[in-house]
């Protein structure tokens, strides 16, 4: 009757919250963000939103800081997986995002409809801000292989405004720029910043956001419940809003 009785204030007794480290891309950030109040709010797990690149992040895995949850691209995923740091096959695809301008809300909107007037923009700014590539930030790292395709590396090189990860357009507001170039979620992110569009298609770079559960996570069953609710209609819903779309 004892061991019965412990057996059953064991079973009754309620599950202990769980506090999960969330890292999160720069461009998928601004989602888990929204989505985290409600998932706190319903579940009372409590999140820890931490942002960086997508190297930036793997960089610090490989390094050995502790999560539960990452997203990010799954060219970055499959190198944590390479390492054992994610569980296998917790990977899922939850949106995807375009590169696009923007500029101070009230300044002239620059014509990038085609290539050869994005290219014309670029030149014609004073200065054009977008992720520093060495900070492993995909935008950045485009953009840098992007300048040199269409010949104007040397050119884009004095007026280029470098962010070490972030929001590139937040130097929009203290004039350190004219024009900044980052992946469309991250653009509206920043409040006074205008999205004057994205890229041409020919130009354009779409990069798939996906999460994945940490292979020494301390509360998988959380973790697994705030992946499944990044890719529920809820999550799909604020995507829009963000400048995201499903993958």
């Amino acid at each position: 009757m004892i061991r019965w009785i412990a057996a059953f204030l064991l079973l009754a007794a309620p599950v202990r919250a769980a506090d999960l480290v969330v890292l999160s891309a720069g461009a998928i950030h601004s989602v888990a963000l929204a989505m985290a109040p409600g998932f706190e709010a319903s579940t009372g797990n409590k999140l820890d939103l931490r942002n960086d690149t997508v190297g930036g992040l793997v960089k610090r895995i490989s390094g050995g800081e502790t999560f539960d949850v990452v997203l990010m691209s799954p060219a970055g995923l499959d190198q944590l997986a390479r390492s054992g740091k994610i569980v296998a096959g917790s990977g899922i695809k939850l949106a995807k995002v375009g590169v696009g301008v923007g500029v101070r809300t009230g300044s002239p909107a620059p014509d990038i409809s085609s290539v050869s007037a994005f290219k014309a923009a670029m030149l014609g700014a004073r200065s054009v801000a977008y992720i520093d590539p060495a900070s492993g930030g995909s935008s950045g790292i485009y953009l840098a292989k992007l300048f040199q395709t269409l010949g104007i590396a040397d050119a884009m090189r004095p007026k280029s405004v470098l962010v070490n990860g972030g929001l590139a357009a937040k130097t929009l507001l203290d004039g350190r720029a004219d024009l900044a170039v980052q992946q469309i979620s991250e653009i509206v992110a920043v409040p006074g910043v205008t999205l004057v569009g994205p890229l041409p298609a020919e130009i354009q770079l779409e990069t798939v956001y996906a999460g994945a559960i940490a292979t020494g996570s301390a509360a998988p069953a959380a973790a697994e419940a705030f992946l499944t609710l990044m890719n529920g209609p809820a999550a799909r819903a604020v995507l829009t809003q963000k400048g995201l779309s499903a993958p």
